[in-house]
């Protein structure tokens, strides 16, 4: 017997889905973690989520479920968190593949049950776009959340919808959410976020690191994205809600126009016609202008002082945090240069590091 948790949008709700496992369930048995390899244009530089053909060294589980090991490698020019993730978390990540729409993931996810028998089965979303309309104006990368909610509400086993972090994505506000979900199941501490907390240190995601943070008592205005979309860090950061699954469905026009798709095209394009815009036309088109950009190499004087301009300017518009994407593409590097910058600026001024967040004010 074990568990499976669907990381709802990939990349971040993986992460988390390692750190609720461990709270929710002790840990006394690793969960299965089926989740996206849909790092965006950070860690990948190809446009849109992986799939199978995108990895060598994959592990089978079913016929249509494949899990990531440690040894596992994406292949060039592809990126992917996930192998890291296995060699440095107990869990097993198993790939979802989306390019055969919602009937896929549904095949993927009926095989996964009929193998692992799980005793529970939980899609977590961290931030809570998952409960949206598709109209909302602040609505940005809808489409992943929409596939694993359509699939799960097909699949025949119940499966428990959980929101961690309401809002902390920058999509939806956490007043937006309020009345969508139910009341607080869970708080996270400090001591919750121990599991995860190397896999933090140098993981992406945004919305799960201010998850963490806001667990670990960090409260202010974090800035993130390469829009500075402030977001702000309150009591309700380290929460994790229960929603009802078929309410999220009758909410969420996107889900239902996508629940008999049998390609990620076909996804993609309901995307464009409910909400306006495909966040892979996104991807593609930023994909297009980083890759004209020669790669420069990190000056570590010149970096400062336009770190001191840009947490000046920063804390003119109420800003107390920020994240290291933000400051590495507000300081015009690319992601390849992240990890270096983190490193800087945390060896140069440790008392700003409000792990795994940046603290603009001194």
């Amino acid at each position: 017997m074990t568990r499976l948790i669907v990381a709802a949008g990939g990349g971040g709700d993986a992460v988390a889905a390692a750190m609720l496992d461990a709270v929710l369930y002790g840990g006394w048995s690793p969960a299965v973690i089926l989740t996206y390899a849909w790092d965006r244009l950070l860690i990948d530089p190809v446009p849109g989520p992986r799939g199978p053909t995108n990895f060598t060294g994959l592990r089978p589980l079913t016929r249509s479920v494949q899990a990531v090991p440690a040894d596992a490698k994406p292949v060039a020019p592809a990126g992917s968190t996930l192998p890291r993730l296995a060699a440095e978390l107990p869990h097993t990540f198993a790939l979802i593949d989306p390019h055969h729409g919602a009937e896929g993931i549904i095949r993927q996810l009926e095989e996964l049950t009929d193998h692992l028998a799980p005793e529970s089965i939980d899609l977590l979303d961290v931030g809570g776009d998952i409960l949206a309309k598709g109209d909302e104006p602040t609505l940005r990368s809808p489409l992943a959340d929409a596939l694993t909610l359509a699939a799960c509400c097909q699949v025949n086993a119940p499966v428990r919808l959980l929101v961690a972090g309401p809002g902390l994505d920058g999509e939806l506000s956490a007043d937006d959410l309020r009345d969508r979900m139910g009341p607080s199941v869970l708080t996270l501490k400090a001591e919750h976020v121990e599991p995860v907390s190397s896999v933090l240190e140098w993981h992406p995601s945004e919305a799960t690191a201010m998850f963490a943070a806001t667990a670990r008592g960090v409260r202010g205005l974090c800035e993130v994205r390469d829009t500075g979309l402030p977001v702000p860090l309150t009591d309700e950061g380290p929460t994790v809600h229960e929603a009802d699954l078929d309410d999220a469905l009758n909410c969420n026009q996107l889900a239902r126009a996508i629940l008999e798709t049998e390609t990620l095209d076909e996804a993609e394009q309901h995307s464009r016609e409910i909400c306006g815009y495909s966040e892979i036309d996104y991807e593609r088109k930023k994909a297009t202008r980083l890759g004209t950009q020669q790669e420069q190499k990190l000056d570590p004087d010149a970096a400062l002082s336009q770190l001191d301009r840009f947490e000046a300017e920063a804390r003119t518009r109420g800003i107390t945090h920020t994240t290291f994407r933000r400051v590495t593409e507000a300081l015009g590097l690319d992601g390849r240069q992240r990890q270096d910058l983190r490193a800087l600026l945390i060896n140069s001024r440790p008392e700003q590091y409000a792990a795994p967040l940046w603290r603009v004010t001194r």
